[in-house]
């Protein structure tokens, strides 16, 4: 276990690094978040987001889509591995297999807050009400939410065998109707039958709403609770994944 841990660590400060030593590339994946904040924002009435504020309801779908989005980018680095030889030279390294695949999925955590934080600076001066405890604990669900889906990719980039077409097809083909069915940019409410009973579906739907109720500085355990599990499933099944495709890795 005390091998795992210490091989894990080493695998997540090597793919720390890159992040350290350009920090402006996180500011840099910030642009299509802010963009989408300031247009679809000032689109929603007050009636539709429950009566508060737009971007009191917005934010917290934003800090989710960009958990979502920048984990799930996060295979191609990989692929690019693969096609320079970097990651067959780690396979034959005295690291462990699962540690290669969780530490780089827990890398996902530090450039995702970051993101958060940042996020939450920029609209904190508007009209958005910080709940600085509810915002954490929401951090906390995105980070496990984070890692199952750093996991995904790597796992899918494994997949792919260094073909960057399939990659990025099916990332693609996933990533926008996983956005749209958790309710990230519009309500659901009165969607299609068939819409809603997708959105149910979707473990990120129970994450976006855990984090509206906590970015509003409310506290529904049921809702937290459901989130949470929502975080948790998607982080099970995407180490699971990942780690059993690191380990048939060749």
């Amino acid at each position: 276990m005390s091998t795992f841990v210490s091989d894990t660590l080493n695998v997540m400060n090597r793919e720390l690094k890159p992040v350290w030593r350009e920090p402006m590339a996180v500011v840099f994946a910030m642009i299509q978040p802010l963009v989408f904040l300031g247009l679809f924002a000032p689109l929603l009435p007050e009636m539709a987001t429950g009566g508060g504020s737009a971007l009191q309801w917005f934010v917290p779908g934003i800090v989710a889509m960009t958990a979502l989005m920048g984990a799930s980018f996060t295979g191609a680095n990989l692929m690019e591995e693969m096609q320079s030889g970097s990651h067959e030279r780690q396979l034959v390294s005295p690291l462990g297999r699962p540690a290669l695949l969780v530490g780089r999925a827990l890398k996902e955590v530090v450039p995702m807050l970051m993101q958060v934080a940042l996020i939450v600076a920029v609209v904190t001066p508007f009209s958005f009400d910080l709940h600085l405890g509810g915002v954490l604990v929401a951090a906390v669900i995105l980070s496990v939410f984070s890692v199952g889906v750093g996991a995904l990719s790597f796992a899918l980039a494994l997949a792919s065998k260094g073909q960057d077409w399939m990659f990025w097809t099916i990332q693609q083909t996933l990533l926008f109707p996983a956005l749209l069915t958790a309710g990230v940019l519009l309500p659901i409410d009165g969607a299609p039958r068939w819409l809603e009973v997708v959105s149910m579906l979707n473990p990120m739907t129970y994450v976006v709403d855990a984090a509206r109720a906590l970015f509003a500085g409310t506290w529904p355990a049921d809702v937290i609770a459901e989130g949470a599990a929502g975080a948790a499933v998607v982080a099970a099944v995407g180490l699971l994944v990942g780690v059993r495709a690191m380990q048939r890795s060749s």
